[in-house]
Parts: structure tokens; sequence; C-alpha cells
């Protein structure tokens, strides 16, 4: 059966679903995010089938989320980086974890993994904030609007 593709829709969810939308891509960037570089590294942590690895390796460097780096010439081998553009999905991820460690586990447990400042050893619980005033996103203040013609936006009051 053949997927449906959203990276040409006018929405912003659409185009990332269509990035993103299969269950191994943010779960190789998490694992990018904890350091893995090597192919043989995101094969043995993960489990994933080697042909369905370099598949979703070469569309996160085609798309510009990870560059490929030679490290070793013969034979030639390779390792994964994270770019700027890379980088920048930690966001998602971090909301993916907030909404996964308050709603997907039974009532009175915790995950057995928590993420932790590097630099106070504390516990880190993360929110999506508006970067413009700083204040946690309130569903019930949102609604979806056309952008004004020639790029420019503006908040509402």
């Amino acid at each position: 059966m053949r997927r449906t593709r959203f990276d040409r829709w006018p929405c912003p969810i659409a185009r990332a679903t269509d990035l993103v939308g299969d269950w191994w891509t943010p779960i190789i960037l998490r694992n990018a995010f904890a350091g893995e570089r090597r192919f043989d590294q995101f094969q043995s942590s993960l489990g994933v089938p080697r042909a369905i690895l370099a598949r979703r390796l070469k569309r996160l460097v085609d798309e510009g989320l990870l560059r490929r780096e030679r490290y070793a010439e013969r034979p030639p081998r390779y390792e994964y980086r994270l770019t700027d553009k890379g980088r920048a999905f930690w966001d998602v991820l971090a909301a993916l974890w907030r909404f996964g460690e308050d709603w997907l586990w039974e009532p009175g447990t915790e995950p057995p993994v928590q993420l932790v400042d590097r630099e106070t050893d504390r516990a880190v619980r993360p929110v999506v904030v508006d970067e413009y005033t700083g204040q946690r996103l309130d569903l019930r203040r949102m609604r979806i609007a056309a952008r004004k013609r020639g790029g420019a936006t503006t908040a509402d009051p």
C-alpha cells in the first residue's frame, strides 16, 4: 500500500509529519541526540533491520537533519552528525517526551528514564512556550489563521 504524502500540504504539521511520520525516524533522532553516530551503533541499540535503517538515515541526510562524515577510508565508513536543522528537532522530541511521560504510563508509575540537566543534575519537564512572550501555550487561546500576504505576521493581542 502506498502512503499518502503530505510534503506539499499548506500546513506545517502535515509537512513535518511527512518527514518524521514513520516510527523509526524520531527514535533514530533521539539516539543521535544521545550521542550515537555510527550505523552499527544505531542498528545495535535499536534492533532495526539494516535496510530500514539505511533508508531512514539516507532520508534524514537528504532532508538536512543529519550529515554524513567519513571516518574511515578502507573500507569507507561514515558517521551521522546532527545539523542545525536536526538540532532544531530537539523541541519536537522534548514535546513528545513530555506527552509520553504524562500520559503513557499507568497511574502511579513513572518511566524508567528521565531528562536531566547536565549542569544541575535536576530533572527537566519540557513545556512548549511562545517565543515572543515566554508564556506556555494554551490551546484555549490559539487559533490557526492564514498568513498575511508578503509573509509578515502579527501576533494577536
